[in-house]
């Protein structure tokens, strides 16, 4: 969803990313600094056997882009937000994949620092989104929220 108040680009999406898209969607000529985050998919995940991650499947709660709209809407009352983004795929992803991309433009760089970690933490521990491992041994496991 696109908006053209702080909150820019928020969606919860099958298709690849693109930290362009997340870069340009927060683009803010009052913004002297713009901090940007982008989580991929890695080959461990601290399993019991040592097994490497082959693969990753985000799946989504309906609700999970309203709650990303909630967690957002935090972020920008708490800083001085000129403009947020944050994108979350869902599906099934490859070592490598990118998972999410948020973005945060303020107008100082110490702010788009902090309101982009706020960001991306909140979405971790807010919105309904889980993924299902796949490991090099042949076992899986679900993770709760975007952990």
């Amino acid at each position: 969803m696109r908006s053209s108040g702080p909150l820019r680009l928020l969606a919860v999406r099958e298709e690849p990313l693109s930290v362009d898209e997340v870069f340009r969607a927060v683009g803010d000529d009052a913004a002297g600094g713009t901090a940007l985050f982008v989580g991929t998919v890695r080959d461990h995940d601290g399993h019991p056997s040592g097994a490497a991650v082959t693969a990753l499947e985000y799946s989504a709660h309906p609700g999970a882009e309203e709650a990303l709209r909630t967690v957002a809407g935090k972020v920008a009352a708490d800083f001085p937000v000129r403009a947020l983004a944050a994108v979350h795929r869902t599906g099934t992803l490859a070592v490598g994949d990118l998972a999410v991309v948020v973005a945060v433009s303020c107008p100082h760089r110490a702010e788009a620092f902090a309101a982009c970690r706020r960001l991306i933490d909140d979405l971790k521990r807010e919105v309904p989104i889980w993924k299902r491992q796949t490991f090099d041994d042949g076992t899986e496991d679900w993770a709760g929220a975007c952990g």
